[in-house]
């Protein structure tokens, strides 16, 4: 499973539905794109040691996905399918798109717009 920057965000700040769903997950994935999201976050926020003790400490019980060149491929081709279809998403919200298909993994998240992509599983929590 790879979770959203708004996933991450809940199980950080202790929500214990978000907590539930991956204790019954074989696999837990940040994508490198959400890691940079949720830094870019906790630069700003007035809690930042406690975020940042956090990463230290629970950072390493995650797998951190990579963009690679298979990524990109995903990317793009999903982009121009999007586009064909009228329907567009964020643009990091593509890249964590295009590394679930790539890793064959559902996304974490309660962002709908995740359902228009084809082969996608979305779980909400």
């Amino acid at each position: 499973m790879i979770l959203d920057t708004s996933a991450l965000s809940a199980f950080v700040d202790g929500d214990a539905a978000v907590g539930e769903v991956l204790r019954h997950q074989a696999r837990a994935c940040i994508p490198v794109i959400v890691l940079g999201e949720f830094r870019y976050g906790i630069a700003q926020s007035t809690h930042r040691p406690a975020y940042e003790q956090w990463l230290k400490f629970q950072l390493g019980h995650f797998d951190v996905l990579p963009v690679t060149d298979e990524t990109a491929i995903s990317y793009a081709t999903l982009r121009v399918t999007l586009k064909e279809r009228g329907t567009a998403i964020p643009a990091n919200d593509a890249w964590i798109a295009a590394l679930a298909l790539q890793h064959r993994l559902t996304i974490l998240s309660r962002d709908h717009h995740f359902d228009a992509v084809p082969q996608i599983k979305r779980q909400d929590w």
